[in-house]
C-alpha cells in the first residue's frame, strides 16, 4: 500500500521548526529511532516538545559513553567516533532493530527511519570549532528499499549551546525534507538551512543514495553546495565519489593545479609530471604524503553565464580517469585557497600555474577588499615557506619564450617580485616540453566542436579516448569567454 506523503498548498511557505516536527508526528505512518552522539539529543527534543511524539519516535538513545558506543556500534580502526563509518554503523545498526522489533504485519503502512549523528562541538579553550556526520536512512513506500542521506558539518558559532542548538534544527530539516521533498535532491538540500544562517554551520560533503535518488549523481550535489554558499569547497576521489575534504588534506604536503581543464591536455600532464618532480624534491616532502589536488573555480565554471552541468561532469569524469584528485573551490584568489589548506595542514604547500596566471597574482586590483591589500594577501599566500611552480609562456607570433627570469609586473610590484624571486619562492619548470607550449584548451575545443581531425595528439590517450567514446564537448565554443590564463 503506498503511503502519501505528499507536500500540501498550506505547507508551501516554510515552517517553523516546531511546526514540521509537528507534521511529522501527526503523520501516523512516519515512525523510526533517533540516535545522537556527542552533542546531546538536540534534534529529538524537538520532536518532544512538539507533541504527539509517541507516534513518531519508536526509540531515542545517547551512547555517550565511548565504551557503550564501542560496546553497540563496534570500534573504528583508528579509535576515533566523529567519523562517517561511525555514521553509517549507527544508521544500519538501529534501522535492523527495528526491522526486528516492530512486526510488519501489525504495521503494514509504517514508513521507518533511522536519524542519527556523531558531533563534537566547540572546545573549552575554543581552538577548535567543532564538527559531525548526520544521517538519516528511511523508507518512502513501506515496501521499498531504504534511501540514505548522509552528510558531513563544520560549526562556525563559537559558543557550544548555540551549536547544539543548530545542529537540532538541521537535524528537524533533514527528516522534514527527506519526507516532504523526497522527490527532489536539490530542495532537500536547500531546505537544510531554513531558519539557519550560512554563518551558523558550513554543509561541505553530502551523499544521496537508495531508490529515489538512483538518478542523482552527488557530484553536482557537491557543486550545489559551492554553488549556494554553503560551503567554500568540495572534493572528488579518482573514484569519482564526494570526499570529506578533511580527510584528504590532513597533515598532508599539498600541491595545487588550477586550470580550466576544458579538456584535459598535455600541458597540463607536463606541469602535473614537472611540478611534483620539483615539489618532492623540497625539504620534508614525502612522497607518501603528498597530495596533488586538479582545481576548478567557480569563477572558472561560470565564465560562460550559468554553470553547465555537464561540461562540469564531464571535467571532472576526465581529471578522475586519470587518476587525480578533483576540487570544486570559490577561490578566485590564490591566497585564499592556501588559507583553505592550512586549515588541515602545517606541512609544505606548492602552487603550479603559468606565466599569465603569475602576473595576475602580483596585480593590485584583486586586493582591494582586503585593508592591509597586496601585502595581507602574500603574507597568506607565502605562508609556511610556499613556492609557486612557474610553467613558461611561448608568444605565439614572436616565438619568444618568458619565464620567472623575463616576466614583466607593474612597475609599482618590480621590487616586490624580486623579493620573492630572489628568495626561492618561484621556481621555474625548466624540463618542459616544447611541442606542448602552443596547445589551448580553447582551440581544442572548437577542433573537436568542428569535428576537425589532429586534436588527439594534443591530449592524453586516454582522455582523448574517453572524450571519442563518450561524445564529450560537442558544442560551439567560439563565443566563449575564459577567467585568467589558459594553462590547460
Amino acid at each position: 500500500m503506498a503511503v502519501s506523503i505528499k507536500g500540501d498548498k498550506e505547507f508551501d511557505e516554510v515552517l517553523s521548526i516546531k511546526n514540521k516536527a509537528l507534521r511529522i508526528n501527526l503523520n501516523k505512518n512516519i515512525y523510526g529511532t533517533f540516535a545522537e552522539i556527542g552533542a546531546g539529543q538536540e534534534t529529538v527534543r524537538n520532536f518532544f516538545r512538539a507533541g504527539g511524539a509517541s507516534g513518531t519516535i519508536a526509540k531515542t538513545m545517547s551512547a555517550y559513553d565511548k565504551d557503550f558506543s564501542d560496546a553497540i556500534y563496534g570500534t573504528e580502526d583508528d579509535r576515533r567516533y566523529v567519523t562517517e563509518n561511525k555514521l553509517n554503523k549507527m544508521l544500519d545498526h538501529e534501522t535492523r532493530l527495528i526491522e526486528e522489533r516492530i512486526i510488519r504485519r501489525k504495521h503494514p503502512d509504517k514508513l521507518f527511519f533511522t536519524f542519527a549523528n556523531t558531533v563534537t562541538t566547540i572546545d573549552f579553550a575554543k581552538k577548535y570549532k567543532g564538527h559531525g556526520w548526520v544521517g538519516i536512512k528511511y523508507q518512502v513506500k513501506p515496501d521499498e528499499a531504504y534511501n540514505k542521506i548522509v552528510l558531513h558539518l563544520r560549526f562556525k558559532e563559537n559558543n557550544a549551546k548555540h551549536q547544539q542548538i543548530t545542529l537540532g534544527v538541521l537535524g528537524v530539516n533533514l527528516i522534514y525534507a527527506a519526507y516532504y521533498n523526497h522527490d527532489s535532491a536539490r530542495d532537500i538540500l536547500i531546505n537544510l538551512y531554513n531558519h539557519l544562517e550560512k554563518d551558523q554551520l558550513e554543509i561541505d560533503t553530502i551523499n544521496f543514495s537508495g531508490p529515489r535518488f538512483k538518478k542523482v549523481d552527488n557530484r553536482l550535489m557537491s557543486l550545489q553546495l559551492v554553488k549556494n554558499d554553503m560551503t567554500d569547497a568540495v572534493m572528488f576521489a579518482p573514484n569519482g565519489n564526494n570526499v570529506l575534504p578533511a580527510s584528504i588534506l590532513y597533515r598532508k604536503n599539498i600541491l595545487a593545479l588550477r586550470g580550466s581543464f576544458r579538456p584535459v591536455t598535455n600541458v597540463n600532464m607536463d606541469i602535473y609530471r614537472n611540478s611534483l618532480k620539483l615539489f618532492k624534491s623540497e625539504r620534508k616532502v614525502s612522497e607518501k604524503q603528498t597530495q596533488v589536488i586538479f582545481e576548478i573555480t567557480l569563477s572558472n565554471l561560470k565564465a560562460e553565464g550559468e554553470i553547465d552541468e555537464a561540461d562540469f561532469l564531464d571535467r571532472a569524469d576526465l581529471l578522475c580517469n586519470l587518476g587525480h584528485t578533483v576540487m570544486i573551490s570559490n577561490f578566485q584568489e590564490y591566497y585564499r585557497l592556501v588559507e583553505y589548506f592550512s586549515k588541515y595542514t602545517k606541512e609544505r604547500m606548492g602552487l603550479a600555474m603559468g606565466v599569465n596566471n603569475l602576473i595576475d597574482v602580483f596585480d593590485e586590483r584583486y586586493y582591494r577588499h582586503l585593508s592591509g591589500g597586496i601585502l595581507e594577501a602574500f603574507g597568506k599566500l607565502f605562508f609556511k615557506d610556499l613556492k609557486v611552480y612557474l610553467y613558461p609562456y611561448k608568444n605565439p607570433e614572436t616565438g619568444e619564450i618568458t619565464n620567472s627570469e623575463n616576466l614583466k609586473v607593474h612597475p609599482r610590484m618590480k621590487e616586490l617580485y624580486k623579493f620573492f624571486k630572489h628568495n626561492g619562492r618561484v621556481v621555474d619548470i625548466k624540463d618542459y616540453d616544447e611541442d606542448n607550449l602552443g596547445i589551448f584548451s580553447r582551440e581544442v575545443l572548437q577542433m573537436i566542436a568542428d569535428d576537425e581531425s589532429g586534436w588527439e595528439d594534443k591530449l592524453p590517450e586516454q582522455t582523448a579516448e574517453m572524450i571519442k567514446s563518450q561524445n564529450l564537448f560537442k558544442r560551439d565554443y567560439k563565443k566563449a569567454e575564459y577567467v585568467g590564463y589558459d594553462i590547460s
